[in-house]
């Protein structure tokens, strides 16, 4: 896209500096030299437009994955926590029957 912008600004260029070495009166030659400026003018806006869209497009592309990114690291973040809890539930069940039958002993 960029590369294809650099050949039209330089075909519009060499356009120009032939216009410039035409064998043409001034006027005729300064109104082809700003038709051509016209024409530079309209490629870069439309070329800059072109890279400022892709790059918006990017952006989100980029956002809406870290966002789903980050959802499911949430997600599997909460269930290795669950799983946690539920290790720590069964320990301390086990402890309290040990600590019950240290109790009836005494």
């Amino acid at each position: 896209m960029i590369h294809k912008g650099a050949l039209v600004l330089g075909v519009l260029i060499g356009a120009g500096v032939g216009v410039l070495f035409a064998p043409e009166k001034g006027e005729v030659t300064r109104d082809k030299l700003k038709k051509e400026g016209e024409k530079i003018k309209d490629q870069i806006t439309k070329d800059f437009t072109e890279v400022k869209e892709d790059v918006s497009k990017a952006t989100k592309s980029g956002k809406d994955k870290f966002k789903k990114e980050a959802k499911d690291f949430a997600s599997k973040a909460s269930f290795k926590a669950e799983k946690a809890i539920t290790f720590l539930e069964k320990q301390l069940a086990i402890l309290k029957e040990k600590n019950k039958t240290l109790q009836q002993t005494s």
